[in-house]
């Protein structure tokens, strides 16, 4: 069975620019997925039951966001079947690539074609909004900027970079980095323009290289063979390359324990390339 992919994203820039009454920051952000990620198999069952073949580490089967976005789907569209799903995890926890978030869209698109549902990639991204705000970019599997909470979105083309990916193995609460009394809250907005100009950072790396030194040492390390900057809350950062080869010699250097990987910037996930195919069969 060929599996589906799950591909990491980065975060290109990310500004937090407000904050709403209800506590909810408001971002902007740029969203581009990289050909490297998780995959999961799906095998339909008869008889309605909803498993996952393997434990992931740290995650309660209730609280694993791909059991509920199945669930969720099985339940709006009253769907009698069930699956068993197992997930080859490749992507850090807590590493600001939105691997779980990516996981519940895979699970939302693939699910939607095998049992039949029929829902449009807009009432897919409602529904996966409810499980994590960037679970509609994922859905809908076009690179994006991205404003309000995160969820209007505005399909983009950017260069499609080669990128290093540096994991220096620490876990970023995301709560704890939004709950942070450090961090900026009132980054100016900019457009996209201005972004492809040069323009934009990460305003949430202050917040986590205080707490998190690991990161802070990862980052000055990156930043001293090629610009660098952190993806989401962190802890993963990433430097862009004009060529593979050019990433490929400074993932050599990486000291352990640290590890990384090279992918290419998408900016259309192979989310679609899959479904597309299973669409044709």
């Amino acid at each position: 069975m060929t599996p589906w992919p799950a591909p990491a994203k980065l975060n290109l820039f990310l500004h937090v620019v407000g904050r709403r009454e209800d506590g909810y920051h408001l971002l902007q952000t740029l969203f581009q997925f990289l050909d490297y990620g998780d995959e999961l198999e799906f095998h339909v069952r008869d008889d309605g039951r909803v498993r996952r073949r393997a434990a992931l580490p740290g995650v309660p089967e209730e609280g694993d966001l791909v059991i509920r976005a199945a669930r969720l789907l099985q339940r709006e569209c009253g769907v009698t079947r069930g699956v068993d799903i197992l997930l080859r995890k490749r992507l850090p926890m807590g590493g600001g690539l939105g691997g779980g978030s990516s996981n519940a869209a895979t699970t939302l698109v693939a699910l939607n074609h095998l049992w039949g549902c029929g829902l449009g990639s807009g009432e897919l991204a409602r529904l996966g909004l409810s499980l994590g705000a960037d679970v509609p970019v994922f859905v809908h599997g076009r690179a994006a900027w991205a404003e309000g909470v995160g969820e209007r979105l505005t399909p983009v083309d950017v260069p499609q970079e080669w990128f290093l990916v540096l994991d220096p193995g620490v876990g970023v609460s995301t709560a704890e980095i939004f709950s942070a009394a450090d961090l900026i809250r009132d980054a100016r907005p900019i457009t996209i323009r201005a972004f492809l100009e040069g323009e934009g950072g990460n305003t949430l790396e202050q917040a986590v290289v205080g707490r998190y030194p690991v990161v802070a040492e990862a980052l000055e390390w990156l930043k001293g063979r090629a610009p660098a900057r952190m993806t989401g809350t962190g802890g993963c950062l990433f430097a862009r390359f004009g060529k593979r080869a050019e990433a490929q010699r400074v993932l050599e250097e990486i000291p352990p324990p640290w590890r990384g990987f090279v992918a290419r910037g998408r900016n259309r996930s192979p989310l679609l390339e899959r479904l597309q195919e299973a669409e044709s069969d």
